[in-house]
Parts: structure tokens; sequence; C-alpha cells
């Protein structure tokens, strides 16, 4: 499992998508699935396999978003400099002499965030963390007119990060860009197809524009019309070394993170009750979270219609919103496993039950 697993992790990373440009990571979705049940889109881009069981219902929803965060072109100088924007929650401090893919019509153009040479720099303006607005990403070009029209550069093109995946000298850790969020895509691809027999239908999705406001969770759960959902993440690892360990909630290799609490969701609790109590029976490693920050695409999902019941399970990775980051895999693989030992459990009396 762990080999086909690294594969998949492999290509949904290296594969682009910022928020409203998700193209490549849906074909993905879509040729990984198209075997496996019922492809569907909604009209802001989102993707969605239904997979039928052994009853109509109750429906649960697999979710995961498909975007990274990542800039879009503002300008072009008239020296050939690209002006951006981001989209999704950056921190200036990691952006200097970050490589990046600019996304064009004509193709990919390679560039570079401009860094200033401590050489050039006087006082204490070495000592000052520059605003993205006054960043710019140098693509080699000579002017504004080779920018737009030799390259494709213009304004409004998407710009992603650029983060090889590789594996680091533990053979567990793997480093790449984007494991926000394409560890959930890819548990959404392998519980379809390795799910067998469940007393429900499932609906894996692949949402758009989490990163900029939860936007395509809306749209999919209005779609969907869900009685119960699972929100799949790769939420951020705190096992730093500024963090003491007593606060520690998602520590790489410490298994699947089950979060209970975040500003825009409360987990409902006879399901986290149900999911908690499914993982010690079959001895999954887990962690607990209680999130004094951020959200995830379960703060929109469960407020639509009359109410879906649900949860967010996650694969902490360290460093998420920058350039690359860092996973465990067996934190995955307890992901998957809790997944593949949940669902046959969600028939309609327990799903009833949870409300």
């Amino acid at each position: 499992m762990s080999h086909k697993s690294i594969e998949l992790l492999a290509e949904l990373t290296q594969a682009d998508a910022i928020p409203g440009h998700e193209e490549e990571v849906r074909r993905i979705f879509q040729s990984r699935l198209e075997a496996v049940g019922i492809i569907q889109k909604d009209r802001l881009g989102s993707v969605f396999c239904t997979k039928r069981g052994n009853a109509e219902e109750p429906r649960v929803l697999l979710d995961s978003h498909m975007d990274e965060v990542g800039f879009m072109v503002q300008s072009v100088t008239g020296t050939g400099y690209v002006k951006f924007l981001p989209v999704g929650g950056w921190w200036a401090h990691t952006l200097l002499a970050q490589r990046v893919n600019i996304l064009t019509k004509k193709g990919k153009v390679p560039g570079v965030v401009g860094s200033t040479p401590p050489h050039l720099l006087s006082g204490n303006s070495r000592d000052v963390v520059m605003d993205i607005k006054d960043l710019y990403i140098d693509i080699g070009a000579d002017n504004s007119d080779q920018a737009a029209e030799e390259f494709g550069v213009k304004p409004g093109c998407p710009i992603a990060p650029y983060g090889p995946f590789m594996p680091m000298k533990n053979p567990k850790l793997f480093s790449a860009k984007a494991f926000d969020n394409r560890v959930g895509v890819g548990l959404v691809i392998e519980t379809l197809q390795q799910l067998s027999d469940h007393p429900n239908t499932v609906i894996g999705a692949g949402s758009v524009q989490e990163e900029v406001g939860l936007r395509g969770a809306r749209t999919v759960a209005a779609a969907v019309q869900p009685d119960v959902a699972i929100v799949l993440e790769g939420p951020p690892a705190d096992d730093l070394p500024n963090v003491g360990s007593d606060t520690l909630q998602g520590k790489l290799g410490g298994g699947v993170q089950i979060r209970l609490y975040d500003p825009a969701m409360i987990a409902n609790p006879r399901l986290a009750e149900l999911v908690i109590d499914t993982a010690a029976a079959h001895q999954i490693p887990h962690q607990i979270a209680v999130r004094t920050s951020g959200g995830t695409d379960g703060g929109a999902i469960h407020q639509v219609g009359r109410g879906v019941p649900s949860i967010v399970l996650g694969v902490p990775a360290r460093y998420v919103h920058s350039h690359v980051s860092i996973i465990n895999i067996d934190d995955y693989r307890a992901a998957l496993g809790l997944l593949l030992c949940l669902l046959p459990q969600l028939d309609t009396s327990v799903v009833d039950s949870l409300v």
C-alpha cells in the first residue's frame, strides 16, 4: 500500500493548482476514479465521485480540497519583472529566492522571487521582512513585451510554488509542496478505490478554492446533500523546537489527527466518539486536536441545509503554506486505515443516532 500511496502523493503534489485554477489535480482525481464510480462536477469547478454501496442512504461525504496556496500575476514592469499578489495565506519571510512556475497559455514559465544580496543592503534594511507587495519574480525577460508576447506572462496568470517531491533520509518522511491538501485528495482517491462492502453511498469530493474562504465546500455540499461528512486535511504539524511538548497535537508519526474543535467548526460529539472508539478498537495510531486557530472545509459543510454532522481527519505536515512541507507516511497510512474501518459502520441507524 505504501508504495502506491507514495507514487500517488508524488503525482498529486507536483500538480500545480492554486485556488480557481485546479485543473491539473482535477484531471488526476478523475482519471484515478473514473472506473470506481460516477464522476460529476459542480459549476464552480469541484469534482466528486459517487460510489454506491448496499444502500442509497445515508449519503457520506469524504471531502478534500484540491487547491494550494499560490500567487497571481498583477503586472509586469517595463524591464520584465513580475509583480504578484498572494492567493491564500503566506508569510513573506518564506518567499525570498524561492522558485515558482507561472502558468500561461504558452506553457509554464519558471521564475525566482527576487532577493537583494546583503552586499547591496545597508543599515537596518537587512533585518526587515519585506512585504509581498515589494517583492518581484525574475523570469529572465528583457522587457514587458518579451514577457507578454514571447513568454505569455500577463496579468491574471496563476503562479504556483515549485517544490519537488523528495524522500528524506528517514524512509518514513517525505517532503514536497502542497501536502496541504494533496494528502486529503490522495485519501479520498485511495479510500474509494479500496472500499468494498459498505451500507451507504459514499461521495468523494475534490473541492476548489478552500484556501481563499472554503468556497468550493459550500457548492459541493449543496450539490451532494450529505447526511454526514468527513473532511480530510493536511493540518500544520507542531512538533517544532519552539513549541512545548505539553501542547503537541500534530506530531509527525503520531498517527491520524482527529480534530474536535477549531474556530470554524465544532465536531459532532457523537461522530467524534465513534471515530475515536474505532481508532482505539483497531489499534490505529491517532492524536486529538483542539485548535485555537485555522479552519477547514468542514466550517462550510456542517452549516449546509439542515446541518451536516461533520468531523475533520488530518495527516500533519510541517511547514505548510510554504514551498516545502514534510509528512510521515505512517500518518497517511493510519488515516486511510481509519477511514476503511469507519465507513462500513455508517449505516442509517448509526447516522440517525448522531443527531
